[in-house]
């Protein structure tokens, strides 16, 4: 009989067909693709390209050189294809009925690697570290900009996950508005707080500790762990230890750590389900929005090993066909590989 469960931090519900249930391993993605190559000449990203891309904002070079040449490790700037423009301010329109605001705000993207064939589960931590250190960077300048409301981090791996460029990168968007999805977050743990007086994703990852079975990793500052209700097989949460709305990098939240989790946990998900493709999102509080005694700021890794369909987009109901009580210890049987 199928099994219908609700996520405490969202309020989503989950359908989990267990008369169709798979096995962890069933649900891998299958077949072979051709492999990429280390440099591409067609690829933007790939260094030697510079020219090809909008100047960049940000980058890390061991050796010092010139802006916009090779011999970077990490390089933020622009995307070519904005979602929203950094020039102007923000106006909003009719407001009472159509409303509308200018498309004001930040589009960038965040080349990882100047190998145009890898990827967070085969770069090393000490690689993913520099990418989070460029991030931070990025952060510690957006935040000063009165016009955004909100910053969103999300990576695209694989072509149904939305990517179209093969090479390693994430990207970095400010909107001058709070997206809804984020505001019914808030609401929820503003709700669940005035209720218990603490907050639901720090009580959610106590229970999830003490309950054991869908914990994927566990160090001092950071705990991986499949939702109780999960949307997707090996949907997998990471979150800090220490309570935060937003993220920044200090003593409490270790840098270093968090590139450790994080490659970890991909590592493992790209050997369990054959490199799979996936959505890697950063959750976090507004800009301006005091929530720091009931949000918590955490990532989801979101693989794309199941289609949403007409029942999922007109209920809004998930359905999952793995169990995360399964899936965890599968995933957790590739760790150090």
């Amino acid at each position: 009989m199928s099994e219908i469960r609700q996520d405490r931090a969202t309020k989503r519900w989950v359908v989990f067909a267990t008369e169709r249930a798979k096995r962890p391993n069933d649900a891998v993605k299958r077949g072979e693709t051709a492999p990429e190559p280390e440099y591409s000449e067609q690829c933007p990203f790939c260094p030697g390209n510079e020219a090809k891309t909008p100047p960049e904002v940000i980058a890390l070079r061991p050796a010092g050189g010139a802006p916009n040449s090779p011999g970077w490790q990490v390089r933020a700037f622009a995307n070519r294809f904005a979602a929203l423009r950094p020039e102007g301010e923000v106006h909003v329109q009719n407001p009472e009925w159509f409303t509308s605001i200018t498309g004001v705000g930040v589009h960038d993207v965040i080349v990882e690697h100047p190998h145009h064939n890898e990827s967070p589960a085969t770069m090393t931590a000490e690689e993913m570290l520099l990418v989070l250190e460029v991030i931070t960077q990025r952060f510690a300048q957006l935040r000063g900009d009165h016009r955004l409301a909100y910053l969103a981090l999300f990576r695209n791996q694989g072509v149904a996950a939305g990517s179209s460029l093969h090479h390693p990168h994430t990207q970095l968007i400010g909107t001058p508005i709070v997206p809804a999805h984020t505001r019914q977050e808030l609401a929820t743990a503003r709700e669940f707080y005035d209720d218990s007086v603490c907050c639901v994703y720090c009580s959610t990852m106590e229970h999830e500790l003490a309950d054991g079975r869908r914990v994927v990793l566990d160090n001092d500052h950071y705990c991986a762990f499949m939702p109780y209700a999960s949307r997707w097989p090996f949907e997998t949460w990471i979150v800090p230890k220490h309570h935060e709305p937003a993220v920044v990098f200090d003593d409490r939240f270790d840098i270093t750590s968090f590139a450790q989790t994080l490659q970890s946990v991909l590592r493992m998900l790209y050997l369990a389900a054959g490199d799979p493709d996936y959505n890697l999102v950063l959750h976090q509080a507004p800009q301006r929005d005091s929530c720091e005694d009931y949000y918590h700021w955490h990532m989801e890794v979101v693989p794309r090993l199941s289609t949403p369909a007409g029942f999922e987009f007109g209920t809004g109901i998930w359905i999952n066909t793995v169990m995360p009580e399964e899936a965890a210890p599968y995933l957790r049987s590739f760790a150090g590989q």
